[in-house]
């Protein structure tokens, strides 16, 4: 039987070992479950888009990234697009409107009005209907969704995983204007976490009912990664990279 190694964290190895958990027997079952995941969006890359997106085979996707998925196709079609591209997906995540990974681009400071801009706006007419494919690029971002998804302990795939999906993802157009934009994939993984558990706390104590979900959530993730972002510009300082002053440097 072929063997996979498995490389953990010093101190996650160090907890496995001392819990005496069943490594072999728990990587397995994730493994499966993760294989099953990628190989149904494989399949309807294969398949074609000619689907009912809520339906089984996409089942694990939440109702708002099934919505994402069909406003990415209507966006490429509108726009005559041979096959779905990352940049349909994100303009699907950004039209679908009500979604955590909007609140997790406006915590980080990246406007999603603006982004759309980027990106040419909405299309003005339906497109037809005929079946459509995701691209390759497109393709690796949702497996990478699902791979984020994992990670996190999830069992759905929510939009905040798209998201991550299309920032992770090195070579589509969505990846390259988020990451340009500042959404890196470790501070929005980070920021996506944050938002997750804050709102999950915020809401058991009650504070979630007497004020702007989207604020809280923006308040804890800015709260959350600032320091991670205080790093980044140490780092560019140092590099030579920082920001003029506004208004010019003193001669």
């Amino acid at each position: 039987m072929p063997k996979i190694n498995v490389y953990l964290p010093d101190e996650l190895a160090e907890a496995v070992k001392d819990a005496g958990l069943p490594v072999s027997a728990i990587c397995q079952r994730a493994l499966e479950q993760a294989v099953r995941r990628v190989t149904a969006i494989r399949e309807t890359v294969v398949g074609g888009m000619d689907i009912d997106l809520s339906s089984g085979r996409l089942a694990h996707f939440t109702a708002r990234s099934r919505a994402a998925l069909r406003l990415a196709v209507e966006h490429a079609r509108a726009r005559d697009a041979a096959a779905v591209g990352t940049e349909h997906l994100l303009a699907g995540i950004l039209a679908e409107g009500q979604n955590l990974a909007l609140q997790v681009l406006r915590a980080i400071d990246i406007d999603p009005t603006q982004l759309e801009h980027d990106m040419g706006g909405p299309a003005s007419s339906p497109g037809s209907e005929q079946p459509i494919r995701f691209d390759r690029h497109a393709a690796n971002a949702l497996e990478l969704a699902v791979t984020e998804a994992q990670a996190f302990g999830h069992n759905y795939v929510g939009c905040e995983h798209l998201l991550l999906g299309l920032a992770v993802e090195p070579e589509g157009a969505a990846g390259h204007l988020l990451r340009s934009r500042g959404a890196e994939p470790k501070l929005t993984r980070r920021a996506v976490a944050a938002a997750l558990a804050g709102y999950v706390h915020l809401k058991a104590q009650g504070q979630a009912e007497a004020q702007d979900p989207a604020a809280l959530v923006a308040a804890v993730v800015r709260k959350e990664v600032q320091p991670l972002v205080e790093r980044i510009e140490r780092l560019e300082l140092q590099m030579g990279m920082a920001p003029e002053a506004e208004g010019g440097s003193t001669p």
